[in-house]
């Protein structure tokens, strides 16, 4: 709000445009008498409010109120194309893009596969996506106002080179973030992908409400997101939650961390850990499966509905080795809530849920409570979509300017 004076009418005037907006998207469509009660605004007032961001395009009228007495009222809502942003979600073996309105309503998304065109460049394989999925959308690059990249590990700030996913071929090219934004016409951020399934939960999920909560990750790998004070930290380099290279007990001390592209915790509770684990406890028939996720989540699914034997002593093992790597975060941070997210770990549940917590409570001084995820279908696409719509909102709902 750069040239205008906090309490004066216009600044005031767009306080109350955002807390409308804000309850539109929260509420759906919305009278105007059912505005002005909830922003404690008068009839006139919630009028004028609605008038002015009709003119400015933010919102429109979409109905009017029926089966209740009296007459029928105008209806309005958040004009969803208003705005449009895209979210990335990048793996080793594929980038998926997705495009929302500003409402967060999901327009268009497309999916490009990466094992196969290794000698193409992450350029063109980010604007492929990227257009496939704004071409499903109905738009095209120029009506973006803004894109999330998700990737495992994170640029770091000083050097603007990806670190700590040495397994993202593609990704490390010093001139990389240059390249992209070259190539796209709009904003670009790129956030860690568990941070980005951390801030699905926090919008969306588990941690509604919550200031300050862990989110762990198990999928393709063991990661973290930390929020603090309603803020992701990142750390210094962008490495805080890669809790992969956690040393723990009960697994080998790995040195040289970042040319394993491993550690502790990973070798003691990650996916790769369990087709091990499961053939010294004597697990027969290990499922066969696509990716080595799919096998681990399959042993981990197994072991959750099994009585007394060996694919339940793999489960209370996998167990262990989860709340053996969370009772040093939770003896670092304290948190009051703790997100168990990623494939692995819905794959086991409650049953799994309850168990881990029952171990970190023999191995904690604190009681954090756990909660499985509740954002499990694409989450961080999810988080990347509501990172970028965060950002847009502020942008285009700022009527002060």
């Amino acid at each position: 709000m750069a040239g205008t004076t906090p309490g004066t009418p216009r600044v005031l005037r767009a306080m109350n445009d955002r807390a409308a907006l804000d309850l539109l998207l929260e509420h759906g469509p919305l009278s105007r008498t059912r505005i002005g009660k909830l922003t404690g605004l008068s009839k006139p007032t919630a009028s004028q409010l609605l008038a002015r961001l009709e003119a400015a395009g933010l919102v429109v009228a979409t109905g009017t109120t029926e089966g209740r007495p009296g007459p029928n009222a105008q209806l309005y809502a958040v004009n969803a194309h208003a705005a449009h942003v895209a979210g990335f979600d990048v793996t080793p073996a594929r980038i998926r893009a997705a495009v929302a309105d500003v409402a967060g309503h999901v327009v268009g998304q497309f999916e490009v596969a990466t094992p196969a065109r290794r000698g193409e460049s992450v350029v063109r394989q980010v604007t492929g996506a990227l257009d496939g999925a704004v071409k499903a959308a109905g738009l095209v690059r120029g009506d973006l106002h803004r894109v999330v990249i998700g990737t495992p590990g994170a640029f770091d700030p000083g050097t603007g080179r990806l670190r700590y996913a040495s397994h993202l071929p593609g990704w490390h090219s010093p001139t990389l973030l240059d390249e992209l934004a070259a190539a796209l016409p709009m904003p670009v951020e790129y956030e860690n992908d568990v941070n980005l399934a951390a801030v699905a939960e926090q919008r969306l999920g588990a941690a509604r409400g919550h200031d300050d909560f862990v989110l762990l990750w198990n999928e393709g790998g063991l990661g973290a997101a930390l929020v603090i004070g309603g803020r992701l930290h990142r750390g210094f380099t962008g490495g805080a939650g890669e809790v992969g290279f956690l040393p723990v007990p009960g697994a080998p001390l790995v040195r040289h961390v970042t040319k394993a592209n491993s550690g502790g915790f990973q070798e003691l509770a990650g996916g790769q850990a369990l087709p091990r684990l499961a053939r010294e406890l004597g697990v027969d028939a290990i499922p066969g499966g696509p990716t080595a996720n799919e096998v681990a989540a399959a042993l981990i699914a197994r072991g959750a509905e099994a009585g007394p034997g060996p694919e339940r002593a793999l489960f209370h093992a996998f167990a262990t080795g989860l709340a053996t790597g969370l009772a040093s975060m939770v003896a670092v941070l304290d948190p009051g809530l703790v997100v168990l997210s990623g494939s692995l770990i819905t794959a086991g549940g409650e049953p799994l849920r309850e168990l881990v917590a029952a171990e970190l409570g023999e191995l904690a001084a604190s009681r954090p409570r756990l909660v499985i995820g509740e954002v499990t279908q694409l989450p961080v696409l999810r988080g990347a979509l509501e990172a970028a719509l965060a950002t847009t909102r502020d942008e285009v709902f700022d009527t002060a300017r």
